[in-house]
């Protein structure tokens, strides 16, 4: 029987057990969107994961929805991303970052100057985004991309991703979901285009197919993953038959042999989504959204998914492998201080003692 704490191979990705760590937004990052070296310690301490997908990082200053969020486009942000990944494999681990371009989903407080606000459609998000200081603000009407440009912000991912490489990181993850650019495209409320990248599912899927392809073809498909959660509402998202387009969408990338689907497994009316992927996608799966470790266990165990993946609890609890294998209590992570230190960036984010402690 295949336990959690067995090692499991994902493309090209060696992890040392199927415990993940899921990407969580922290609000770290210094004044040019670099990963600071307390977010060296802070990969560093949760290092014992079997993988760790980053934070979501913007793949350019476009792509930049929140506050103190990081880049991968910038020499100064390739720099810090390559200190995290040498802390990380010192301590043992693997890292992939979250490539996040958000698209509508931002505010003009929250970006550079001169960086655009773009969509598949000139439709605003309907839920206001925090601004810089965490006060949600009302979204701009985005800049419908050309179709001439559509090429342009891949080539952006691209060059993000071997950037990541370049730093030393093992690999991306594309985030597809919680109502982000790439989603955008997907859902036919959000995706008004006439254009060959909007209209039945076929085609709205056709940016996220181009994207991952693209990835694929820099740096390796066994080194690229995408984040998908069908039926998400979260951003104005409103797809009119998510199980046909996260079908459709599934089944025109599985011959690309990409490293993992990373599905946030939300309950839906008509269909479930771990069904939807196991019947369309031939690929590895990471299953995540409130798992307990005795459900990762069983899901790991009757081989429904591959990996599992934990994202507050790794906040409070940094050395949460050792935790789960010796079933120990987890510390209760401080919800006040997800996104802000209050005066101290350590707080509530690298100061959560171990278990030993």
């Amino acid at each position: 029987m295949t336990d959690i704490f067995s090692p499991v191979r994902l493309g090209d990705l060696e992890l040392a057990n199927r415990i993940v760590m899921a990407p969580m937004t922290r609000d770290r990052a210094g004044p040019a969107d670099e990963p600071t070296e307390i977010m060296v310690d802070y990969y560093r301490q949760r290092a014992t994961a079997g993988l760790i997908v980053s934070e979501g990082t913007q793949p350019s200053p476009d792509g930049k929805g929140y506050w103190r969020t990081p880049g991968i486009h910038s020499p100064e942000q390739v720099e810090g991303w390559r200190r995290v990944a040498d802390a990380v494999h010192g301590a043992g681990g693997r890292i992939v970052i979250q490539l996040m371009h958000c698209g509508r989903a931002s505010v003009r407080a929250n970006k550079a100057p001169e960086a655009r606000t773009v969509a598949p459609s000139a439709i605003p998000c309907p839920d206001p985004i925090p601004g810089p200081d965490g006060t949600p603000q009302p979204t701009e009407v985005p800049d419908a991309l050309e179709t001439h440009e559509i090429a342009g912000v891949i080539a952006d991912y691209v060059a993000a991703a071997r950037n990541a490489r370049a730093a030393g990181i093992d690999g991306v993850e594309l985030h597809c979901a919680s109502g982000y650019l790439p989603m955008q495209f997907l859902s036919s409320n959000s995706n008004q285009r006439t254009d060959e990248y909007g209209g039945n599912a076929a085609k709205r899927v056709r940016f996220v197919v181009e994207t991952l392809r693209a990835l694929a073809d820099a740096i390796g498909p066994g080194r690229v993953g995408f984040r998908i959660c069908p039926g998400i509402t979260l951003n104005g998202m409103a797809d009119a038959d998510p199980a046909d387009t996260y079908a459709t969408l599934l089944r025109a990338i599985d011959d690309i042999g990409l490293a993992y689907c990373h599905l946030i497994h939300l309950p839906n009316e008509g269909f479930d989504a771990l069904d939807l992927v196991k019947a369309n996608w031939s690929g590895p799966v990471i299953e995540n959204n409130g798992l307990t470790l005795d459900k990762a266990r069983d899901l790991i165990a009757a081989g429904t998914v591959d990996a599992t993946s934990f994202g507050y609890a790794f906040i409070g609890n940094p050395d949460l492998v050792a935790r789960f294998k010796a079933g120990a209590p987890l510390a209760r992570a401080n919800r006040k201080t997800f996104y802000t230190g209050m005066g101290d960036d350590r707080v509530g984010y690298t100061d959560y003692p171990p278990m030993e402690a």
